[in-house]
């Protein structure tokens, strides 16, 4: 019997037991979760997961997820995909720039980074007042994915160009390379 899989998003306020009635009512579809990312912004909450089961079993969770979500007043957006695999993470790298904020900065870094098939897996950006810029500051930290391939030395000269060229102060990271202060094991 051949598996298919269904990639479920779910958003709206965050209250206690959301997770579990999501994942009874998985259960109760005869799915599996295979992998999910959960996110908390202030008050709201952000899920999304892929699940795994027989057809029969990813129509009983398309017919019975969203009536859930309207009874416990969640946005809910559904997918059928093709085989899900892990992400490879084989190359990760943690990027940080800061500068005054100007319109242009963030798709120029993430085209640097486009341009190189590399993913972004995680972003956040904030903003502030500070007195070295004229107007609002921005800080932003990425972390990327890329080919194993990728040069990191030709990586960090060429990322240091633009930085310099966006007149932003910034840094990568390969997370591959230990830093002194780092521990050698992993958890």
């Amino acid at each position: 019997m051949s598996q298919q899989q269904l990639i479920v998003t779910i958003l709206g306020s965050d209250k206690t037991g959301i997770l579990s009635e999501i994942a009874s009512t998985v259960s109760e579809a005869q799915c599996n979760i295979l992998d999910s990312r959960q996110a908390i912004y202030g008050q709201e909450f952000s899920l999304t997961m892929i699940l795994e089961g027989s057809q029969s079993a990813i129509t009983r969770a398309e017919c019975t997820v969203p009536p859930l979500c309207q009874r416990l007043d969640l946005l809910s957006m559904m997918k059928r995909t093709s085989h899900h695999e892990k992400q490879n993470l084989d190359h990760l790298f943690h990027v940080e720039f800061s500068g005054e904020d100007t319109a242009g900065l963030i798709e120029a870094v993430t085209g640097f980074f486009a341009k190189r098939n590399a993913s972004i897996s995680a972003f956040r950006q904030a903003t502030y007042k500070a007195a070295e810029c004229k107007n609002e500051c921005m800080r932003c930290k990425f972390v990327v994915n890329m080919p194993a391939s990728e040069d990191f030395a030709a990586l960090e000269s060429e990322l240091t160009a633009l930085f310099e060229e966006l007149n932003v102060t910034g840094k990568v990271v390969d997370k591959h390379i230990k830093e002194s202060n780092e521990h050698a094991s992993s958890w």
